[in-house]
């Protein structure tokens, strides 16, 4: 997969923000497979999800946390970001396009929905929000409630994180994407039920130096799944 001496000689730092779901066990064979194309992966630790926190966050507090770390570097840095990481870096990079060399989305949140079933879920988080302890206190009801909204996730959550992550998915990127200017690499499972292909194609419609790479049988998580033909688009790409 390209030329070793060229590889080796590269070590481009990549910051990597993870999703939702964390698991150093699925992240390593991915890291691996970058370190082995020459590059030098960073696995941040998110507030919240990976990290401590607090107190209740919102996206632009999140962009502050990357803001300090990407201080730190000399240059440009390059930033990569699955799911909910992605929701971060795109925010990030649409305030500071002058701190990013490159950026990669790997089935990216960031675009707002509203359709009914999304609706109803915020509506049930909500609900859960006030109760508090009275639906883990009824067990049949807390059940019910988390196969509803399908957030194994936001089950294990602390009220912090739980609030958190409301005001995350709530942020709406759409109309700061155009801002994007640096060189964007978009790839998708194109069987992704998280986050639909089409959230894909308008990222890359409003942010003008992308590209889009769809893996058709692959879902949420492509770089677990099939993590030669995500290594072979980003290698190809930066």
């Amino acid at each position: 997969m390209g030329d070793t001496e060229k590889e080796v000689g590269t070590m481009k730092k990549i910051f990597i923000l993870h999703g939702w779901a964390y698991s150093t066990e699925k992240w390593e064979p991915f890291v691996e497979a970058l370190k082995q194309q020459g590059f030098e992966p960073v696995l941040l630790k998110i507030p919240g999800l990976t990290a401590p926190l607090k107190e209740v966050w919102k996206l632009e507090d999140y962009v502050a946390w990357l803001k300090d770390i990407v201080d730190r570097e000399k240059g440009k840095v390059i930033l990569l970001g699955h799911s909910n990481g992605g929701r971060i870096n795109l925010a990030f990079t649409a305030k500071y396009p002058e701190k990013v060399e490159q950026l990669i989305l790997i089935d990216s949140s960031g675009i707002y929905h509203n359709e009914l079933p999304l609706r109803l879920k915020r509506l049930m988080f909500g609900l859960v929000a006030k109760m508090g302890k009275k639906v883990k206190e009824i067990k049949p009801v807390r059940k019910l409630f988390y196969q509803f909204v399908a957030e194994h996730d936001y089950e294990k959550a602390d009220p912090i994180l739980r609030q958190t992550m409301r005001n995350l998915i709530n942020s709406d990127l759409l109309e700061v994407l155009h801002k994007i200017s640096v060189p964007t690499v978009i790839i998708w499972g194109g069987n992704d039920k998280v986050t639909p292909v089409k959230d894909g194609t308008l990222m890359h419609k409003k942010i003008k130096n992308s590209s889009l790479h769809i893996i058709e049988i692959a879902r949420h998580s492509p770089q677990f799944t099939h993590v030669e033909e995500v290594i072979k688009i980003i290698y190809a790409n930066l």
